[in-house]
């Protein structure tokens, strides 16, 4: 039988790279959409089973011709995880409106583009796993997070709205709540005096969302929230 296949978006060199090493050492062919054309040839030389697709998710019409060569590259997705993020700071007074729109095309509009595309095979083989990867800014709207959050907040009702919608038909959705500073070069030189436990790594974020995906049918997960042991929340 032929390797499933996990389509992951946003691939980049924290969350998106640890999901693709750990979805390919799980036996799946795992197809990578990111912009940055480089950084995909490059980890696709590293992780054999991982190959590159460039795609801007926000771009219909790129999700659809991407899907499409995922399809005939490697075969149906069974799994996709929508890890591409489009951020940015200030508050409502400040952002530039663009911003906010922009965002919301990433994270929201990205969504939508990825799982119209993909459920339907999903739905006809009556089984497949749809996750994205989120943040607490999900839940919450805070001042600076004007142009950020309210795009997570969609993103995260269209998931639910999703997760109704396709698990009577054997279609698990699950939104991940990442409440922490991931582990990445540029947050270690932002935050250079914290202590390593204050960090989420990138690969206990990967082995969660592999878990997630391989939850039984009787034990499915929506909400899921992983925080370090010290996070207040």
């Amino acid at each position: 039988m032929a390797e499933p296949v996990c389509v992951i978006s946003g691939v980049g060199p924290g969350t998106g790279t640890a999901l693709v090493r750990r979805f390919a050492s799980g036996g799946y062919r795992v197809a990578m959409l990111a912009r940055n054309a480089d950084r995909l040839a490059d980890l696709a030389r590293k992780v054999p089973a991982a190959r590159a697709f460039v795609c801007d998710v926000s771009d219909q019409a790129a999700v659809d011709l991407a899907i499409a060569s995922v399809e005939r590259e490697l075969g149906a997705p069974s799994v996709l995880i929508h890890n591409a993020v489009g951020g940015g700071w200030g508050t409502f007074m400040e952002i530039d409106p663009a911003m906010l729109n922009r965002n919301f095309q990433v994270n929201t509009m990205g969504l939508l583009y990825l799982a119209r595309r993909v459920a339907r095979a999903m739905v006809d083989a009556g089984k497949g796993a749809i996750i994205v990867t989120g943040n607490t800014s999900a839940q919450r709207g805070r001042a600076n997070f004007a142009g950020f959050a309210p795009t997570k907040a969609a993103q995260r009702i269209l998931a639910e709205a999703m997760a109704r919608d396709l698990g009577p038909k054997g279609v698990h959705v699950a939104y991940i709540v990442i409440d922490a500073v991931i582990d990445v070069p540029w947050t270690r030189e932002r935050f250079k005096n914290k202590p390593d436990d204050f960090f989420v790594a990138p690969a206990a974020i990967a082995d969660e969302a592999w878990h997630v995906a391989n939850q039984p049918r009787s034990a499915w997960s929506f909400n899921v929230e992983i925080r370090p042991f010290a996070e207040p929340w």
